[in-house]
Order: structure tokens, then C-alpha cells, then sequence
């Protein structure tokens, strides 16, 4: 019985990802907004039917391919800054797991640079929390920094979330530039992340004055 069970989840589990893999090539040409369930179902091989029982609509599908391209970078960025040696060599190392991460997933990126700013309000949203997620990883590891001693909470997830965009702006570079261009563009976000480092070291220098037209 248990290996019937096995079996049968083993195959649902196929099922599910068919149908990621199916949208994420679709998604290549088009996008989330102007995707059909029935281009989906017969691109994966599968019953209309049978997408009902794994999502909703094509909108559960796209939040699942956001979590599908993002999920798995929370922890590959936590472990990149957890590492030793000082914030800029670390945020260098963060340079390094885009490219390769964008090099690897080319067709995830370009899905979630379309569909950030796209019609399917879920998705949005989906991409917009796994970022505020990301930020918030970001700020608690720089807290820990010796360069970090005085900033307000609400100052830490600011640079945080300055990291983050750093960190989709060269996604859409590197999928812009391609190969050609890998080089160039990880030398320019590697020069933009310099510069936020000195200027957070500078940030409390005049905290009183900072807002000061």
C-alpha cells in the first residue's frame, strides 16, 4: 500500500513540474497575463483536468514559478554573507552567485524581470515579498557588523533593500548583455556595491543634519 502511495506522489510531484517546465518555456515568448491553460496543459502533455490538481489558475502556477526562480537564494545569500572577511569582499561574493545563479536560470530571470512590473497582480506581489524577504536577510546580516554599530533598524533594512535592487538591476543586465557582456557587467555592480560601502561608512557622520534640504 505504501508503495502505491510512493508511487502515486512520485508521479504527482512529475505532474506538477511538467507543468512549470511547460509555462516556463511558453513564458519565454509571452507573457503570464496572455498564457493559456490549455497552451500549458498540452505543452506539458497533460489533461486540463489534471493542472486543476495542482493549481488554481495560471496565476497559482506563476507565484509558484516566482518561489521556483527565488526560493532557493535565500539561503545561498545568507550563507555568502554569513562567510568571513569584510562586507565589501562578501557583497563581492553576492556578485558572484547572480552571475551564476542568472547563468544558470536564464529563463526564471527573464520570467520574474517581466513579470515584476507585469498584470498578474499574485505574481507581483509574490516577487515583491520574496525581495522584501531578501532585503530583511540582508539588513539582519549587516546588523551584525562592527560598521553597523548606531544605525536604526529602519536605516539597516533601507541598505538592505539597496542590496537588493543592486542585486535585480544586475540580473537585467546579465540577461541584456549575455555572455558577451558577463565581464562588463559584474565589473560595473561590483564598482556600484563598492560605492554603497563607503557610503555607508560615512552614513552617521552628519545623522543629525541627513535630512537637511
Amino acid at each position: 500500500m505504501s508503495h502505491t502511495v510512493g508511487v502515486r506522489q512520485t508521479q504527482k510531484l512529475r505532474t506538477r513540474q511538467a507543468l512549470l517546465d511547460a509555462a516556463l518555456g511558453l513564458l519565454e515568448h509571452q507573457s503570464l497575463s496572455s498564457l493559456g491553460l490549455r497552451e500549458v496543459t498540452r505543452a506539458a502533455g497533460v489533461t486540463p483536468t489534471a493542472f486543476y490538481r495542482h493549481f488554481e489558475d495560471t496565476a497559482a502556477l506563476g507565484v509558484a514559478l516566482v518561489e521556483e526562480a527565488l526560493g532557493s537564494l535565500h539561503g545561498m545569500i545568507g550563507a555568502v554573507l554569513a562567510e568571513t572577511g569584510d562586507s565589501e569582499e562578501r557583497l563581492g561574493r553576492s556578485v558572484e552567485l547572480i552571475l551564476r545563479h542568472v547563468g544558470e536560470q536564464p529563463a526564471h530571470f527573464r520570467f520574474i524581470a517581466r513579470e515584476q512590473h507585469g498584470g498578474v497582480g499574485p505574481v507581483r506581489e509574490a516577487i515583491a515579498a520574496q525581495l522584501r524577504r531578501f532585503a530583511e536577510d540582508v539588513a539582519a546580516a549587516l546588523a551584525e557588523e562592527p560598521e553597523s554599530r548606531g544605525w536604526s533598524e529602519e536605516d539597516l533594512l533601507m541598505l538592505g533593500g539597496l542590496h537588493v535592487d543592486h542585486m535585480v538591476i544586475t540580473a537585467s543586465a546579465l540577461l541584456d548583455a549575455g555572455p558577451d557582456g558577463e565581464r562588463e557587467v559584474a565589473g560595473v555592480a561590483r564598482r556600484r556595491l563598492r560605492l554603497v560601502t563607503l557610503g555607508r561608512l560615512h552614513w552617521l557622520d552628519d545623522a543629525n543634519g541627513a535630512d537637511t534640504p
